[in-house]
């Protein structure tokens, strides 16, 4: 990644291509993310696309990662909130939010739970992106933990983890509200069981 003066125009262009870039990845998936509709959502020309990155998987990895970031800060935001001893719920709350499963395209959207299936089929640079940061958010969980750091809690954060991203993903899948608000309650009192 090229270097760029903290603040300078280019920098602060560059970064609204990767959250015009990241919001398209949670709206449409990594297949329908297009150059020229990235760059029209950023308010900017097809053109001045190659002055920020060098391909479209270059975009792609950059904006996986810009994703992720967004989720993090979300939740840790989540996390902050929280009383103390309610961190991992929280945490889980907020994941597994109405407003999430409605609009996954937003800030808090998961680009794993919503474009996950396709990530196999993308550039190894892009996959390295979505891995590091599945492993920060298998982190963040974990760091709720008294245990963390041992490799329970490690292996307690994964399963939470998977159990979040599949319910957010079914929770969205099904065109049954009930169905969606039952499929998130199921996984809220299983992870309230499992901290226990």
């Amino acid at each position: 990644m090229q270097e760029l003066k903290a603040g300078s125009k280019k920098e602060q262009t560059r970064e609204r291509i990767l959250r015009a870039a990241a919001r398209a990845i949670r709206k449409h998936g990594y297949e329908g993310v297009g150059v020229a509709d990235v760059m029209r959502e950023a308010g900017l020309t097809h053109g001045g696309f190659y002055a920020h990155f060098a391909s479209r998987d270059a975009l792609l990895a950059q904006a996986a990662e810009q994703a992720g970031l967004e989720s993090l800060e979300n939740l840790s935001r989540a996390v902050g909130r929280a009383k103390p001893g309610e961190e991992l719920m929280a945490l889980v709350d907020s994941y597994l939010s109405d407003r999430h499963v409605e609009a996954p395209e937003q800030g808090l959207g998961c680009a794993l739970a919503a474009a996950g299936s396709e990530v196999p089929r993308q550039s190894d640079e892009v996959r390295r992106a979505v891995s590091w940061r599945l492993k920060e958010l298998i982190g963040l969980v974990e760091r709720q933990f008294p245990d963390w750091g041992r490799n329970a809690a490690h292996e307690k954060a994964m399963a939470i983890v998977a159990s979040m991203v599949g319910a957010l993903l079914l929770a969205r899948a099904v065109g049954d509200p009930q169905l969606s608000r039952k499929i998130r309650k199921a996984v809220r009192e299983h992870v309230r069981g499992a901290s226990g």
